[in-house]
């Protein structure tokens, strides 16, 4: 971007007041975690869900108990019973207050009297808790059957003979909150935090070529890094880039496409959606086995938006304009590896080694409940302390994005459990056995539910069912079907902004750039006229 003292000084001052604040936080969540940890409860939490693993009946449980996440096959055989146990599934209008969470993302950007109002995150925050609480009052009141509790081990909790459930709701928030949203922010928000503290300092002339660099390198990095992390540290310097240009928004929707998506799946830190299956069992080297898929998706994605921006977008440019982006032109070097590249590695280790569910490599001990969380945001502290203020200032790196991806799926996890119930009870009566079945049906609800609690519905529904004579399994999956999940959930997590998380990230991003970014529908076109085929083609080719 072009210099403006004032305006870097104030945001410098800004962000300089939030790191402050983040680093209050963050010592205030550490320092309770300490606490905790010389209660036992980690530890307490830690037991549990080894002694599920085993086969154990707990104490807090009993016979209610089910397998924990991460359970051999010989454990999963009994998940059926015990879904079964936990009661019917909640009726069909339950869903109503996340299709109208969805709706409402999609359509209050495009009110104008309303769409300023929904700019700032504590709107956004409000709409999500109010549909939220709605959610939860259904179970307070109204519900009447037992639900099923994931965290930290699996059980049964039934509804009281009379009165509120108390119980039955307070499992709800738990299994939203406590088993799937915290983890899910705490890494998003790590690979956020973390890459922000790392600029690519410099303005390449952008041609249909660099850009094309651009996306590529950051699709290769997906699964290296995290898609979050990928995109964070290259959609700055691909704005900057492109900061003459006029017709950029393409280019920053195939980026979402494939830095914040499809790139992302040969590795379990590249996608929230492995990671689930990691926890689950999922040997971590095994995604390796998708590189035929990652390359045919992400390369024929890639071509398509060169011949776009060679022949369509580029000439569109007026000449005024591409001769200051050629006038500005310099070389790249990048600054703020230091502490942040051996943090960002950091972060790789604690994904892969201190999840609960698994034993840490060479022992029998498991990490603790939350350790791994733990770890993630004392990396984060580290960063904000260790790292250069300057460079985040000139980064223009704000908490604003991440923000809002929290504001809003706080509201979207709590909201979709009455869904994700559904799917479970009744998922196997979809008749879905074909990995192409798995990965339409997987990759379509993805693209609006989150792709990551959506990965493990399937996951499990894939578990019940027997799999082909001579087939290889993984985690009790057949691989077939395995592999059609997994890149069912990671590909067309794509689809819209709310299928993965970094896809809002960049949008705001994009948007606090001055690019114009589409609307949610507009976004959803560009999808299903450029990468829906080539999904399409990559399902027949290899599933």
């Amino acid at each position: 971007m072009h210099d403006q003292p004032g305006h870097d000084a104030s945001h410098g001052g800004q962000a300089a007041s939030g790191s402050a604040r983040v680093l209050a936080g963050l010592g205030l969540a550490l320092a309770a975690y300490l606490v905790a940890a010389a209660l036992g409860w980690p530890q307490h939490g830690r037991d549990l869900l080894v002694a599920a693993q085993a086969g154990q009946p707990s104490a807090d449980h009993g016979e209610d108990h089910a397998p924990a996440a991460g359970a051999q096959a010989a454990a999963q055989d009994d998940s059926h019973d015990h879904a079964h146990a936990a009661g019917a599934a909640p009726p069909l209008v339950t869903v109503i207050p996340f299709v109208i969470l969805l709706g409402l993302i999609a359509v209050l950007p495009l009110l104008p009297g309303l769409a300023h109002w929904w700019e700032h995150n504590s709107s956004k925050l409000l709409v999500a808790s109010i549909l939220a609480a709605i959610t939860v009052a259904y179970y307070l009141f109204a519900h009447g059957q037992p639900v099923e509790l994931h965290f930290p081990s699996h059980g049964v909790v039934p509804p009281p003979a009379s009165g509120p459930a108390w119980g039955v709701a307070g499992t709800l928030l738990v299994n939203a909150l406590c088993a799937e949203y915290l983890p899910f922010i705490v890494l998003l928000f790590a690979l956020y935090t973390i890459t922000g503290g790392v600029r690519i300092q410099g303005d390449l002339e952008a041609t249909p070529t660099v850009n094309a660099a651009f996306i590529g390198i950051g699709a290769l990095s997906a699964s290296l890094i995290g898609t979050t992390g990928a995109a964070m540290l290259l959609i700055r310097p691909l704005l900057e880039t492109n900061r003459q240009r006029k017709h950029v928004v393409h280019t920053v929707v195939v980026f979402i496409f494939l830095v914040c998506n499809c790139g992302g799946c040969l590795l379990p830190i590249g996608d929230p959606p492995l990671f689930l299956g990691y926890l689950e069992g999922v040997d971590f080297l095994w995604t390796l086995s998708l590189w035929k898929q990652w390359v045919f998706v992400n390369a024929v994605v890639l071509a398509i938006y060169w011949l776009w921006d060679t022949f369509l977008a580029h000439p569109r440019e007026s000449r005024r304009d591409l001769a200051r982006d050629e006038r500005s032109a310099g070389g790249l070097r990048i600054e703020g590896l230091w502490p942040n590249l051996p943090l960002m590695a950091g972060v790789i280790v604690a994904v892969a080694l201190l999840g609960p569910s698994q034993p840490f490599p060479g022992t029998d001990w498991h990490p603790w409940i939350y350790l791994r969380e733990a770890t993630l945001l004392a990396l984060v502290g580290l960063s904000l302390l260790l790292g250069s203020a300057d460079v985040r200032r000139r980064n223009g790196f704000s908490y604003t994005a991440i923000l809002e991806v929290a504001a809003l799926f706080v509201g979207i996890f709590i909201c979709m459990q009455p869904a994700l119930a559904i799917l479970h009870e009744r998922g196997g009566e979809l008749g879905i056995t074909s990995p192409q079945g798995f990965f339409w049906v997987t990759g379509a609800l993805s693209s609006v539910l989150d792709n990551a609690p959506t990965y493990l519905v399937f996951f499990q529904t894939a578990q019940a069912l027997p799999a082909e004579p001579g087939a290889a399994t993984m985690a009790g999956v057949e691989v077939g079907r395995l592999a059609a999940i997994s890149l069912g959930a990671v590909f067309l997590g794509a689809m819209t902004y709310i299928g993965n998380g970094p896809n809002f990230m960049v949008k705001a991003i994009a948007e606090q750039a001055g690019v114009k970014m589409p609307s949610f529908f507009g976004y959803v076109l560009y999808s299903c006229g450029i990468l829906l085929p080539v999904l399409a083609a990559s399902a027949y080719l290899f599933l």
